[in-house]
């Protein structure tokens, strides 16, 4: 049978899923809606910095430039290291820009004949059964439409990007009421840099959001205004967030990155020794949490302000939650540049904004809804078939069940890079892509789907059990370690990638330490 493999997006992951089928032997196609790579670093604010050390952020075979000198580089520099990547490993001619896939459809087998498999795609193998994807494409610059055919799809597209959520609020109380403008931080974000700086001047803006890009949005708009036109942030729900520099950020991986850390956290699938050994462990887990927090609200003005999160930092860790502060964030709130207000609930009137318990608006002429992404929907929207939209989404307190975080046990013939997340996505999506490819390739042998069912049920607990109420994020990120371990048994490598007894447990793992995995079977 044919092995034709479709790629959708041309981001981190997609080019990752591009680079490791080509190795293989593949030639995939890869569609693109945009006219460049990158995925959503096409769609930063001005002041957007990469979250990670870039030590921590890198391709295992492709260093960054000596030239980026910077600990956390800019999101330009990031771009350019992306598409130095591309040009590397002639990836650019597998690429059709211009392409927007508006869904897929799998034909070929009956939804009757599928339920009763016992195997994914009835044989347990990529290519294992009849049925093949159709996929329509969009040609943004003619229009036009055309169903392309594929053995095996990989969707790239992403979480952070595409569908905004937007709070619902009723319509007395909703945007409709208010004379000024609302936008989401995706729309700003898509903005060209100087039409962006031109909407914010001068202007009074609220920003609704308690993560990342809204403390960057509230940044930029205090550098653009002010304390004449102060911003103010309406947090709900405050997260730990860290600075750039000092004692926690210099000793971060020693503190959480290495398998003595991943020791103290019980993990899907450990043996009753390991499960032992994090229950001993656990008053060390709770405690290493609670000198981050006491360390995080020494070093910075949490309790002043009233932010001080009430959720703990291994919650934050473990729905990979965390983020880095731009440098001069209290610096502006200290001057009064930026004004935080935490509310539980807020409404629109036509002046702008009230905040629960408070009767005087905010008066504002701009707000900015930083208030993230609906990926799960934006996943399930383009399937066709409604059978597989229920199985990505079977209820509102499911994860998205994907076993090793690649496949859905009931989807044949597709896999997913790119939706669950780690503490630094690009070396988690990595090694995803190899594992992908082995298995396209006929290395990898998968047990039945009622066995990668339990699989996916175990890592759907672990999450609630640290994620707590973001266990939907589908992070991996505080047991990253451990998930590559069963990445690497599936594809007969070592797990143990550092040297010596000591090494292996008590320093840091990062990207160089899986280096060359496809060369070192055992």
């Amino acid at each position: 049978m044919e092995r034709r493999v479709v790629i959708i997006g041309a981001g981190i992951s997609g080019l990752l899923a591009c680079k490791y089928s080509v190795e293989k032997g593949f030639d995939p196609v890869v569609f693109e809606a945009e006219d460049r790579i990158g995925g959503v670093w096409n769609h930063t604010i001005r002041s957007t910095k990469l979250q990670n050390v870039k030590d921590g952020f890198r391709f295992s075979d492709f260093d960054w430039p000596a030239s980026v000198q910077e600990i956390f580089p800019s999101h330009t520099e990031v771009l350019d290291y992306v598409e130095s990547y591309a040009q590397h490993f002639n990836l650019y001619p597998y690429i059709k820009f211009h392409s927007r896939v508006i869904n897929i459809d799998f034909v070929g087998e009956s939804f009757e004949e599928m339920k009763t498999w016992d195997l994914w795609g009835g044989t347990g193998m990529a290519f294992g059964s009849k049925g093949k994807w159709h996929i329509t494409v969009l040609d943004t610059e003619t229009n036009a439409t055309e169903i392309h055919q594929a053995e095996f799809v990989i969707l790239c597209i992403g979480r952070f990007s595409g569908l905004p959520n937007i709070p619902e609020l009723p319509p007395t109380y909703c945007s409709k009421v208010f004379d000024g403008k609302v936008m989401h931080s995706m729309e700003y974000s898509d903005m060209d840099k100087s039409a962006a700086a031109e909407l914010i001047k001068g202007k009074r803006i609220t920003i609704v959001g308690s993560q990342k890009s809204a403390v960057d949005l509230a940044v930029e708009c205090a550098e653009a205004n002010g304390v004449k036109y102060p911003c103010v942030m309406i947090q709900r729900n405050p997260h730990w967030l860290l600075p750039g520099n000092g004692f926690l950020i210099s000793h971060f991986g020693h503190l959480y990155f290495n398998r003595f850390a991943e020791l103290r956290l019980h993990k899907p699938g450990q043996n009753i020794l390991y499960w032992l050994l994090a229950t001993v462990l656990s008053p060390l887990r709770w405690g290493i949490s609670k000198f981050s927090e006491i360390y995080l609200q020494w070093k910075l003005p949490l309790k002043k302000y009233g932010i001080v999160p009430r959720h703990s930092f291994l919650e934050d860790m473990s729905s990979c939650q965390i983020g880095m502060l731009p440098d001069n964030f209290y610096d502006k709130v200290e001057e009064g540049s930026i004004l935080i207000k935490r509310s539980q609930s807020f409404r629109f009137c036509r002046e702008g904004l009230i905040v629960g318990g408070e009767d005087k608006p905010i008066s504002s002429d701009l707000v900015i809804l930083a208030t993230g992404y609906k990926g799960d929907q934006k996943l399930k929207n383009i399937f066709r078939s409604s059978v597989f939209q229920k199985y990505l989404v079977p209820s509102p307190t499911s994860t998205i069940p994907l076993y090793r975080q690649v496949i859905h046990p009931r989807i044949p013939q597709l896999a997913v890079i790119g939706y669950t997340e780690g503490l630094a996505n690009l070396p988690s999506f990595e090694i995803r892509c190899q594992w992908l490819t082995n298995l396209l390739d006929g290395n990898i042998k998968l047990p039945s789907i009622g066995a990668m069912e339990k699989d996916t049920a175990r890592w759907e607990s672990h999450m609630k059990q640290y994620g707590r109420r973001n266990f939907w994020r589908s992070c991996v990120g505080t047991t990253n370690i451990w998930y590559n371990d069963q990445l690497c048994k599936d594809m007969n490598c070592n797990p143990r990638r550092k040297k010596g007894c000591l090494a292996e447990w008590f320093q840091p793992y990062g990207p160089a330490d899986y280096a060359g995995l496809a060369d070192q079977k055992r």
